[in-house]
């Protein structure tokens, strides 16, 4: 049977029944069958305004934005979508598709075993090879998503980052900026100058902390800062189970960052690497933490324009031969933003935002003891707008979840696929505004009803059409 002799009685029937959710999922589900993912997607939509919380829905239109290619709108959908209580175990394959796309392989694995362990039918024995994983691959070069270490194979390079952003990127921690500029900044702008002093151009900075406070985001502003390279250490990175391995593990990332000068080498986690040696009942941990010492002192190579920044949440479990002159000679505190640093990391955060009728010192005062993760995650997620001038502004696919828009002038915007549940607009002036497929319902819809007219410069469409008002 075609594909318009199916669909045509499910419009029909929906033409009497707009509120059925069951017969306009079944359509939706059809429409995307059949290779119609944007008329789909419009159906998905519409059942969304009548039923927000359903995941089977939501799912649906995940699928429909991956046959459209809208890979960022379907990555931000399934990412909320697993975080709900029993979300299908489709949803974990998706992610973890759009993972792997990303190149994040290890979190594309354990997402994609979340959903395996859930229902097995889901399993895709490409997408396994794909990743390496499995009972097949055992033996195999890939593993769990990484290249094995063979005899006749040397550890992996580490990857050189160039980050584009600097101390200006950095709110708040002047103290912190001037001990690294000392230490690191200027040995490298008047290298001349050191060397008369017989001073050597590196050198280390240990910083501690509670945790989100941007230890590695000042760290990769550093290298920023210098126009230098960033290579991130992790746990991972350095640590092997054959005797060893481990050492050689840690003198190849030394030896890619003396080849990559000026270059700004971080260890998060520092402690698990370098943890007292009193503290061990092994032998190989001491092994470990003997040859980090010997490359921070460049016995064998010299660190010149070899930047050694550490992370550390808990100091005391830092072996103190760490912190001789020449290794880790500055300890340096990291503590939470005080009012001034949060509003200046506040409006570092919403730079290039729609927050221009803001006020973050307000915001600041009421964020006492916030983290700089914490006023991060603040800034993304429901947004109270307070008398801003988003007139002709795009918002297309803008994730707007409950979001409060009160006195907002959204004159001319295009907010065409935006993510809107639970959004609330209040006293906002919609003048030509384009809410296309937009899943507004209840009182927000009835307001927004209430003040829509004109029509879009941009799209050409009606307010009041793009909202669906009768």
């Amino acid at each position: 049977m075609a594909a318009d002799d199916l669909i045509a009685p499910l419009r029909e029937a929906l033409a009497l029944s707009p509120d059925n959710v069951p017969l306009r999922r079944h359509l939706a589900d059809l429409l995307l069958a059949h290779g119609q993912p944007a008329e789909a997607e419009a159906e998905y939509r519409r059942a969304l305004t009548l039923a927000a919380a359903d995941m089977g829905l939501q799912l649906g239109l995940v699928r429909a934005f991956l046959q459209q290619q809208k890979s960022s709108a379907a990555l931000a959908l399934v990412e909320e979508l697993v975080k709900r209580p029993a979300p299908p175990p489709e949803a974990f394959v998706i992610h973890a598709r759009l993972l792997a796309a990303r190149g994040e392989i290890p979190a594309a694995i354990a997402q994609y075993r979340l959903g395996v362990e859930q229902e097995a039918t889901v399993a895709d024995a490409g997408f396994e090879a794909q990743l390496g994983i499995g009972g097949a691959y055992a033996d195999d070069e890939v593993s769990e998503g990484r290249v094995r270490d063979r005899d006749d194979a040397g550890p992996a390079a580490a990857d050189v980052e160039r980050p584009r952003i600097s101390f200006a990127d950095v709110g708040g921690m002047d103290e912190l900026k001037e001990e690294i500029r000392l230490k690191i900044i200027h040995p490298l702008a008047h290298p001349e100058l050191y060397r008369a002093y017989g001073k050597r151009i590196g050198g280390g900075i240990l910083m501690y902390g509670p945790p989100g406070c941007g230890k590695t985001h000042i760290a990769r502003a550093t290298a920023g800062e210098i126009a230098a390279g960033f290579i991130s250490v992790g746990i991972s990175d350095v640590l092997d189970m054959w005797i060893g391995s481990s050492e050689r593990n840690l003198h190849a990332i030394f030896e890619q960052a003396r080849r990559h000068a000026p270059c700004v080498l971080f260890f998060d986690e520092v402690d698990a690497l370098g943890a007292r040696r009193s503290d061990m009942v092994r032998n190989a941990g001491r092994q470990i933490i003997n040859q980090f010492l010997a490359e921070l002192d460049g016995a064998n190579a010299s660190n010149d324009g070899v930047l050694v920044l550490a992370a550390t949440n808990c100091p005391w479990h830092v072996d103190p031969a760490f912190r001789r002159p020449g290794r880790f000679d500055r300890v340096l505190f990291v503590p939470p933003p005080d009012a001034p640093a949060r509003e200046q990391i506040l409006r570092i955060l919403c730079r290039d935002k729609p927050a221009a009728g803001a006020d973050m010192a307000v915001v600041a005062r009421k964020t006492a003891d916030f983290s700089g993760a914490d006023l991060q995650g603040a800034s993304l997620f429901g947004a109270k707008l307070q008398d801003a001038d988003l007139s002709n502004t795009n918002l297309r696919e803008a994730t707007l979840d409950s979001a409060v828009f009160n006195g907002t002038n959204l004159s001319n915007a295009v907010l065409e696929d935006a993510f809107a549940f639970n959004t609330r607009f209040e006293g906002v002036t919609i003048t030509g505004a384009d809410f296309t497929n937009v899943p507004l319902r209840g009182d927000a819809l009835k307001a927004l009803c209430a003040v829509a007219e004109g029509t879009n410069p941009i799209t050409g469409r009606d307010t009041r059409a793009t909202l669906g008002c009768g």
